[in-house]
């Protein structure tokens, strides 16, 4: 069982001087969660190395039991610097594909070539693609074999309208993840604010919000054991 994890390599928070990157409980939860049933992950960004991690994600106040594992995970921190570059990448060589959120994707992963290329192939050879919070920015671009948007008539989910208001950066975004699968004519299905919800359509298998992370790198694995 081969699974691809996608990072973002995007540091910058708009036009703000802060800084943005990947959650790290959206990584460091699902990755255990697969790596403990016993996946074999690999990572991968657009720069490869290592990629930004969102400065607030790395507060005590964020802290989750699989953030605390990674902060004494010199094996897991060493593979995190040293990510593949993207365009390396082959589809063909896993089962499964995986993006954790942050806000990094939006400026990034969302129009990336060799993302939507991979995110295609995987789709195409019936293998699941899973993204939290974030991480659905990455189908803005996507399409079908039969040139339509990945999500088109696809029940999914991400980070809703609500939430990004509720941490103040509605103005900031390139665009709201919400709106854009909506208007990639994807069903957009959301639960309150902060709440885990996970949603699976087919091979489209998204999670609301940071709470959803490990509801949805279960339901990846869930799909891989399926078949």
């Amino acid at each position: 069982m081969k699974v691809l994890m996608i990072l973002t390599s995007h540091d910058k928070l708009g036009d703000t001087d802060h800084q943005t990157g990947f959650w790290l409980e959206e990584f460091t939860t699902p990755y255990y969660t697969l790596a403990d049933a016993g996946a074999e992950i690999t990572l991968a960004s657009p720069k490869g190395g290592l990629p930004p991690i969102d400065p607030r994600s790395q507060d005590e106040s964020s802290a989750v039991d699989s953030t605390r594992r990674y902060a004494s995970d010199q094996t897991l921190q060493s593979a995190l610097s040293h990510t593949f570059k993207l365009a390396e990448m082959d589809a063909s060589e896993f089962d499964a594909v995986f993006y954790p959120g942050g806000h990094g994707p939006l400026w990034d992963l969302a129009n990336d070539k060799d993302s939507i290329a991979l995110i295609e192939q995987f789709y195409a050879q019936g293998k699941p693609v899973g993204a939290v919070c974030h991480g659905p920015a990455v189908f803005k671009s996507t399409r079908n074999a039969q040139g339509e948007p990945l999500v088109s008539g696809k029940r999914v989910t991400g980070f809703s309208n609500e939430e990004e208001a509720a941490v103040e950066l509605t103005d900031i975004v390139p665009f709201l993840v919400e709106d854009m699968l909506k208007a990639n004519g994807g069903l957009y299905v959301k639960k309150d604010n902060w709440q885990s919800h996970v949603v699976t359509d087919g091979l489209l298998i998204t999670g609301q919000n940071p709470n959803s992370s490990q509801a949805c790198a279960q339901s990846v694995l869930d799909a891989l054991n399926a078949k």
